[in-house]
């Protein structure tokens, strides 16, 4: 899907990491929510309590999921999971864009 219809959008940015990685939230009539954002090279630890899909839309990085030591290239467009109540390790190559949706 390459746009989202009948959303608010959150004006104020999360901002992570000293600027280098920054989203905002996108709110659905139905009560889900996503995150769209932008990522600068670097390396990145994030939490999650829900499940996630993160989807990369535009970037290279290499992702360390939950209990494994191997590191994954992601080159979008592309996507993974991340289980719920646990982080995961990232480290971005490029200019990244990102879409994070919140499973439940």
């Amino acid at each position: 899907m390459s746009q989202f219809t009948n959303v608010t959008v959150d004006k104020k940015a999360s901002v992570y990491f000293d600027g280098k990685v920054t989203s905002r939230t996108v709110r659905f009539e139905d009560g889900s929510h996503k995150t769209l954002g932008i990522m600068l090279p670097g390396e990145y630890t994030f939490g999650t309590a829900d499940k996630e899909n993160m989807e990369i839309m535009i970037g290279d990085l290499e992702v360390q999921l939950p209990g494994s030591d191997t590191w994954i290239t992601i080159t979008g467009p592309e996507s993974f999971d991340v289980p719920a109540n646990s982080s995961f390790n990232l480290k971005v190559k490029t200019i990244t864009d990102y879409c994070c949706s919140y499973i439940k």
